[in-house]
């Protein structure tokens, strides 16, 4: 980062790269998570009186013990397969978005613009990626079936054979059922995220006002902490939006109608508690995740910026 200010614009091909990258390392490491969250979320243990549902550890041992640790990775290829363009959208969107919200005589952005920016991106990626990419990722991740035994065959054998069956059996509207509830949710998360991230970034040069790049760590830290901002802010529609997306459609019910009968049923069978099933290994999830991706995506960006900087923009650098 050019510490005159005179930095130019990071490339597409720059958050494709380290938008994918940082993508790619959260979802290996952050994935049993998500298959905890899903479960957690669709779970209907502890109804019974006298029971209580299962919690972050008891659902994670259940799925390894009935069908192997490998079952905590779901999902997983239908994750990796829209990381990517996920990652890119978020980012180049986002500094589009900011682009547009600068003030044209500085050229900064206020905060206000910056949360703006990230509601614009957190929609964007829901639109364009994230939605098909969570039904099918919430279908694989549903199935109770063992790896471990051959004659225990799941509905969707992986990412690909599951979109087919869904066009085929429930029409290609389907990937996009609860698109309406994700974009909310992406657009909270990454409005909340972006705004916290750019803040106390901003911070901490404040305290280094010598430091031409932070280092790693103080990356991650803040990508910790702006990252869990989002799960405790939106929970409930998460929760509705997964349970959604799992069902099959009633015909002749819309998509409002359906989201009003879950979140009915739930607060009258289930309770408020409901609502944040599944927050814990949501924010165990996102928050880290969050931490990888800014750290990777600063590093792999700057080393990026480097290779392609020129000697004449060099001798300016400092």
């Amino acid at each position: 980062m050019s510490r005159s200010g005179n930095k130019k614009p990071v490339g597409f091909a720059t958050h494709i790269t380290a938008g994918g990258i940082a993508g790619a390392c959260e979802a290996l490491i952050c994935q049993p998570l998500d298959t905890i969250k899903v479960r957690m979320q669709l779970s209907r243990s502890g109804l019974h009186p006298g029971t209580k549902p299962r919690g972050v550890f008891a659902t994670g041992a259940y799925i390894v013990r009935r069908e192997t640790p490998l079952a905590l990775y779901k999902g997983l290829g239908a994750v990796l397969s829209g990381i990517v363009p996920k990652m890119a959208i978020r980012f180049a969107s986002f500094e589009a978005y900011k682009g547009w919200l600068a003030d044209k005589s500085t050229g900064k952005t206020s905060v206000g613009g910056i949360f703006l920016a990230g509601l614009g991106a957190g929609t964007t990626e829901a639109i364009a990626v994230v939605t098909p990419m969570e039904v099918v990722k919430i279908r694989l991740q549903a199935q109770q079936h063992s790896l471990a035994d051959p004659l225990d065959k799941p509905r969707y054998r992986n990412a690909g054979h599951a979109v087919y069956t869904i066009i085929r059996e429930e029409g290609f509207a389907t990937l996009y059922r609860g698109v309406s509830l994700t974009a909310l949710r992406q657009a909270t998360n990454q409005g909340a995220n972006f705004t916290a991230y750019q803040e106390l970034k901003k911070l901490a040069h404040r305290f280094q006002p010598d430091a031409a790049e932070l280092p790693s760590y103080q990356h991650m830290v803040i990508g910790l902490i702006s990252g869990a901002m989002g799960p405790f802010s939106n929970a409930p529609i998460d929760t509705i939006k997964t349970r959604l997306q799992k069902a099959t459609a009633v015909p002749g019910t819309s998509a409002f109608q359906r989201i009003v009968a879950i979140a009915r049923d739930m607060w009258k069978l289930e309770g408020f508690r409901s609502f944040y099933k599944g927050i814990t290994p949501r924010v165990l999830r996102v928050a880290p995740g969050q931490a990888i991706v800014f750290a990777v995506y600063e590093r792999v960006s700057s080393s990026m910026e480097k290779i392609t900087l020129t000697p004449e923009d060099d001798a300016y650098s400092e």
